[in-house]
């Protein structure tokens, strides 16, 4: 590391949809040189006249100190990449396929003594609603593989006898039958769904973790569509009973591996246990801009440092970290035509110059003005930080008041779950 600090370093960004610009934008804020390339053809203008461009990222390779990919599916290259000598942030197959094969990561965690939930997988409609009939109770659907992709086809039941999700699979067969290869269906259970993520850096996990709360529904309360993702609460520890039980004991495969980059597990635990129920071996979005306001240390120096190997605590702040989406028309569907309608150039306005606490997500800036590109109309995270959850929603909601964006909604309750969650998770001795 110090025979780099005399000069600046060189990122090459490798993007799959074009998620991570905000990450790229805050390395080349830092004074470091940069290079951004999006591998969807319709996310290609995402992150013009912010930061340097690049067409073919291949061809930048030798040029760059250090290259991150921010998707699953690049792992076979990004183990390639290290095995030639160079620092990559970026997942294996193996954790790949974690990710994407939801039966894979199920069986993996089995493997490493952690607890998990029954489940079963499908490949046709009609066997999961006759295991269904057969036995009844709450279930989960999860597609598995690319469909996965989709956030509003999982669904989680409600009914005890299944009737809920045997309806659903029969809406599903006549819909989405060619799109859909495997599904689970997962017993669902009631309890706090929690997060416990860290950086690994080729050998082992880096201080502190992250402990991270989702909102994925569409509208406040946890109504409507579920989402990627509409916003976050967090905040970092050097110490959890849900890591121990879960992430840590992955360290010593994920260290054979040579994995380098981030990975977060999503739970569910309640007085009975701990129960794991998918991994993200990936940069989480927009976890990762949300965790950005919360690293104190320059984050492109960061990044480098976990791409080198580096043993190193992580520079973070005490208290609380909240973020939340500001999304458009057609989030969270695909609609070209209503994105080109309602959201496509639309003018993006920080009034009092402010910049802090704002990150681009789906934008390109022309003559010094930002506009929604992309397709699928997620412009901005908007985050805030606090001693308190209070404090950190407070300073959020008010950067989101100075914002103009035409046709724009988000969630106005991120982080309210915080006051019942952790007096949950303290009586179940998980904090």
């Amino acid at each position: 590391m110090n025979t780099k600090k005399s000069r600046k370093l060189r990122f090459l960004f490798v993007s799959k949809w074009g998620e991570i610009l905000d990450i790229a934008h805050a390395a080349l804020a830092e004074d470091n040189d940069v290079k951004f390339f999006v591998e969807y053809a319709p996310c290609r203008e995402i992150g013009d006249g912010f930061v340097p461009k690049a067409r073919l990222w291949e061809k930048h390779i030798a040029w760059a100190d250090v290259i991150i990919f921010d998707y699953t599916g690049y792992g076979k290259i990004a183990t390639e990449l290290r095995h030639s000598g160079k620092p990559v942030i970026g997942g294996t197959e193996y954790t790949d396929r974690l990710e994407l094969d939801r039966s894979f990561g199920q069986d993996e965690l089995k493997k490493h003594k952690i607890k998990t939930l029954n489940y079963k997988e499908f490949s046709t409609f009609q066997a999961a609603a006759e295991f269904v009939k057969n036995h009844p109770n709450r279930y989960v659907l999860k597609p598995s593989g690319e469909a996965q992709e989709y956030k509003q086809l999982l669904f989680v039941g409600h009914e005890e006898d299944g009737s809920d999700i045997i309806r659903m699979l029969k809406a599903y067969e006549k819909t989405w039958g060619n799109e859909i290869e495997r599904f689970q269906l997962q017993r669902q259970v009631n309890g706090v769904e929690i997060s416990v993520a860290a950086f690994f850096n080729g050998t082992e996990f880096l201080q502190p973790i992250n402990i991270t709360f989702e909102h994925k529904k569409l509208f406040p309360k946890e109504l409507g569509v579920s989402t990627g993702e509409m916003g976050t609460s967090m905040f970092w520890s050097n110490d959890n009973p849900i890591f121990d039980a879960t992430l840590k004991k992955m360290e010593k495969t994920l260290a054979r591996e040579h994995f380098v980059g981030h990975i977060d597990i999503n739970s569910i635990v309640n007085g009975h246990g701990i129960y794991p129920l998918e991994f993200t071996a990936r940069f989480g979005f927009p976890q990762i801009f949300i965790q950005r306001a919360g690293i104190s240390e320059p984050i492109g120096r960061m990044l480098y440092k976990v791409a080198t190997g580096e043993r190193f605590q992580i520079s973070t702040k005490k208290g609380f970290q909240v973020g939340a989406c500001i999304v458009v028309p057609p989030f969270p569907y695909e609609d070209r035509k209503t994105f080109k309608t309602f959201s496509k150039d639309a003018v993006v306005v920080v009034k009092k110059n402010m910049k802090e606490g704002v990150h681009l997500m789906h934008l390109k800036q022309v003559n010094g003005e930002w506009l929604i590109t992309g397709d699928s109309g997620m412009p901005l995270v908007v985050t805030g930080t606090g001693i308190t959850m209070k404090e950190a929603q407070r300073v959020m909601y008010s950067r989101i008041s100075n914002i103009i964006i035409n046709n724009a909604y988000y969630r106005t309750d991120i982080g309210d779950r915080w006051a019942e969650d952790h007096d949950l998770l303290w009586a179940w001795n998980l904090l």
